[in-house]
């Protein structure tokens, strides 16, 4: 059985107990924990970003250069979605990170001949859900 923190945490307070300490409470209470695994560990380097501009790229029909703010600093993002347009909050990939689905990491990269550092996500690239109509628009 798969139990999730999120959900213990509904029904016991589990403030100031360390991971560790659940696992081991649960142990002792003779249940078998077979693993532990960190979903926000996966998500490290991917933020919440917002679209502020898209350009139809200059060298591909289905692609778009994207301007893409963190909040501190605007990157610029070559993306092959659809969907995208300004104005939108997404999940933003930031160099060096990780995508879960496929195990690759973000680099910087020219794409056409843009430069592109970063990418903006996908539901399915995140291991959230299947869907790859588009990006995950938040």
């Amino acid at each position: 059985m798969i139990i999730s923190l999120n959900w213990l945490k509904e029904y016991i307070n589990l403030d100031g107990i360390s991971l560790d300490e659940i696992v081991d409470k649960i142990t002792t209470s003779g249940l078998e924990v077979e693993e532990v695994i960190d979903k926000a560990s996966e998500l490290k380097n991917i933020v919440i970003g917002k679209v502020e501009e898209t350009k139809k790229h200059p060298n591909a029909d289905r692609l778009s250069v994207c301007k893409v703010s963190d909040g501190e600093n605007i990157f610029n993002v070559v993306c092959g979605a659809p969907n995208v347009k300004a104005g939108q909050t997404v999940a933003f990939a930031k160099v060096g990170a990780i995508i879960p689905n496929g195990k690759f990491e973000i680099k910087d990269a020219k794409i056409r001949g843009e430069k592109s550092s970063g990418m903006i996500c996908a539901e399915d690239e995140l291991g959230f859900s299947d869907d790859h109509e588009g990006i995950m628009v938040l």
